[in-house]
C-alpha cells in the first residue's frame, strides 16, 4: 500500500525541483523528504527522480506518476473540504497568488482576518506581479487585476479597478495642467517600462506613449516619484487614493477615463466545485471590496469639499 505522505513528498519535490524547497513547503527536513521519496520509489520499483549535483529532475516515469498523483491529492483535498463544510468549519491549506501592490496595500489585512476567522486554515500567499500557472504550480486561487482572457479558469469579479493619471501640484505649476490626453505628449512621465496609456473619449480610444523620465518596477515606487514631482504617472486608484486625499497628487483628465479593469478571484476548474476555503476567501473579499470600492471615495470627498477633480 502506497503512503499518501510519500506521494505528497514526491509531488512537492517534482514541483519545486528541490528536496529543500519541498521540505520547506511541507514543514519537514530535507533528509525526511528524501527518505519518503526513496521509499515511494522502492514501493513502485521505478525511479521517479533523477538526482545530480546540479539538482533534481523528474524522470519520464515520474512525470506520468505525478499527473496521476496530483489528481489523487486534489480529490482528497476536495473531499476534506466537503466534509469540513458540512461541519461548518474551514480547514486545510489555502495557497494564493496576488499582485504585489494590491496585496501589500489592501489584501494582506484581509488574508490576516481570514486566518483569524478560521483558526484551522493555513494560509500561504505569494505577492508577485508574475503571472502564475494556477494548475501547474498548484495554487488554490489567485487574485488578479485586469481584463481576463478566455481560459479554463473560473473567475468571480469582486470590484471594478480604475486607473488615474496623476501629478503633483508642483509639477503641474511648472508644466501646466493637461486638458486632453494629447497634452501628455512631451511631458516627463513616471512609469514601469515601455507603457502605452489609453483614455476613452466617448467610444473613441486615445493612445498615448509617454516619455519616461523615471522608471520603477512597482506601483509604490512610481507613486513616490510622482509625489516628488518627477512626472505624470498612471496608477490604480486603490494605490493613489490616500495621496489624492492628502493633496500630494492631483487626478488629471477625469473626462477621459482609462478603460476599466476588474478585481477577480480566479481558481482552477471544475466550475461546479468551489472549495470551502476559496469560498471563504471570495466572500470576505466581496465583504471588504464589493460594489464601489472604498478607495474611489477620494473623488467624492473632493467634490463635497468643493475641490477640483
Amino acid at each position: 500500500m502506497l503512503d499518501l505522505e510519500d506521494i505528497q513528498a514526491f509531488a512537492e519535490v517534482a514541483e519545486a525541483q528541490s528536496f529543500g524547497r519541498a521540505g520547506q513547503r511541507l514543514g519537514l527536513s530535507k533528509s525526511m523528504i528524501s527518505r519518503r521519496v526513496a521509499r515511494l520509489e522502492a514501493e513502485l520499483g521505478t525511479q521517479l527522480l533523477s538526482r545530480t549535483t546540479r539538482g533534481v529532475s523528474v524522470t519520464e516515469a515520474g512525470i506520468e506518476f505525478k499527473e496521476r498523483a496530483d489528481r489523487v491529492l486534489a480529490e482528497l483535498e476536495a473531499a476534506r473540504d466537503d466534509l469540513a463544510q458540512r461541519g461548518e468549519e474551514i480547514v486545510g491549506s489555502l495557497r494564493i497568488s496576488a499582485p504585489l501592490s494590491f496585496g501589500m496595500t489592501h489584501l494582506s489585512a484581509v488574508l490576516a482576518e481570514l486566518a483569524v476567522r478560521h483558526p484551522k486554515l493555513h494560509v500561504e500567499v505569494s505577492y508577485s506581479d508574475r503571472f502564475v500557472d494556477l494548475i501547474g504550480e498548484r495554487y488554490d486561487a489567485a487574485v488578479r487585476i485586469g481584463v481576463l482572457e478566455d481560459s479554463s479558469l473560473v473567475a468571480r469579479k469582486i470590484a471594478p479597478i480604475r486607473a488615474a493619471a496623476i501629478a503633483s501640484p508642483a509639477f503641474l505649476e511648472a508644466h501646466g495642467v493637461p486638458e486632453r490626453p494629447e497634452d501628455l505628449d512631451g511631458l516627463p512621465a513616471v512609469m514601469s517600462g515601455s507603457e502605452v496609456w489609453r483614455f476613452q473619449d466617448g467610444k473613441r480610444t486615445i493612445t498615448v506613449r509617454p516619455e519616461g523620465r523615471f522608471k520603477a518596477d512597482n506601483g509604490p515606487a512610481i507613486l513616490t516619484a510622482a509625489v516628488a514631482g518627477l512626472g505624470v504617472a498612471m496608477l490604480p486608484t486603490f494605490l493613489v487614493g490616500p495621496s489624492i486625499d492628502k493633496g500630494e497628487v492631483v487626478p488629471l483628465l477625469l473626462d477621459f477615463p482609462a478603460p476599466p479593469l476588474g478585481l477577480y478571484v480566479v481558481r482552477p476548474p471544475p466550475a461546479a466545485h468551489m472549495s470551502g476555503k476559496v469560498r471563504a476567501l471570495t466572500e470576505l473579499m466581496l465583504e471588504k471590496f464589493g460594489g464601489e470600492p472604498f478607495w474611489d471615495a477620494c473623488y467624492a470627498r473632493r467634490v463635497a469639499e468643493g475641490l477640483p477633480v
